[in-house]
């Protein structure tokens, strides 16, 4: 089988290329300053009564799984996900393999900003350049994804300085040992572990339970993909996740409050 992640790394740089320009961190800083302050990421991650954190994701379509939910509102569903006790957003904003747009980033943290208790969000894409991360930060998000595996050592360099010019935190995603090494060497502070191998699509939350004890104890511990039920959610968390990530699951139960719960009293 082709290796879907590379397929999508190449479609992403040869869908922004159009719109590149030089943005370094001096302008994504003054960026930072002249926009209102979103909510911390990071401090979503780490819950006070140390329960599981939940990122629940919007998510129309994805490669694996096909159509989910095409043509839910971005903004009704994450209204559902702050109702059922999300601790953090994950918005998809690649079109073409994911059914996203940077609309429904800007919708919801617009709609976000409108209320109380603004849930934080990260803009879930395959990110390449510093310009995405500016349109992160306009678009209202807290945080940005770098999959270690897809990126060169420089662009990880360019793309998280980048992200701490902009006020941003940044999810650092691996998926095997070296890749620990790598996420650390840069600084990483979160660190996910997908536990679906994007080249392939298996999913195995062994890789969660094998790689998360290796993580320091101050890095906040993610598990990406196959989560599905509690008893899921409780696997990783025994082995040091601070919060799960979540699309599939949540987009399709008829009641995301109810799974929410279930993966918070795990």
């Amino acid at each position: 089988m082709a290796d879907k992640l590379t397929e999508i790394m190449a479609w992403k740089r040869q869908e922004i290329a159009p719109r590149l320009r030089p943005v370094s961190d001096a302008e994504l800083a003054r960026l930072n300053a002249s926009l209102p302050r979103s909510p911390s990421f990071a401090q979503a991650l780490r819950r006070p009564d140390g329960k599981l954190a939940v990122i629940a994701e919007v998510k129309r379509r994805s490669p694996s799984a096909g159509a989910i939910k095409e043509g839910i509102s971005a903004v009704d569903q994450a209204a559902r996900y702050q109702a059922a006790g999300a601790s953090a957003l994950s918005i998809l904003t690649d079109t073409k393999y994911f059914g996203g747009t940077l609309d429904d980033l800007r919708s919801v943290t617009s709609h976000f900003r409108a209320g109380a208790n603004p849930l934080p969000c990260l803009r879930k894409d395959f990110m390449v350049h510093p310009l995405q991360i500016a349109e992160a930060r306009e678009a209202g998000a807290s945080a940005i994804l770098i999959i270690v595996r897809a990126l060169t050592d420089e662009e990880i360099t360019v793309l998280f300085s980048g992200a701490r010019a902009a006020g941003l935190d940044a999810l650092f995603e691996i998926h095997t040992e070296p890749e620990i090494e790598r996420a650390l060497k840069h600084g990483a502070r979160i660190i996910g572990v997908n536990n679906r191998d994007l080249a392939i699509f298996k999913t195995d939350l062994g890789l969660s339970e094998r790689l998360i004890p290796r993580f320091p104890r101050d890095v906040t511990a993610v598990s990406e993909s196959g989560i599905f039920t509690g008893a899921d959610a409780a696997r990783v968390q025994a082995v040091g996740a601070h919060a799960v990530l979540v699309g599939e699951a949540l987009m399709k139960a008829p009641d995301p409050k109810q799974l929410i719960q279930e993966f918070r009293n795990c």
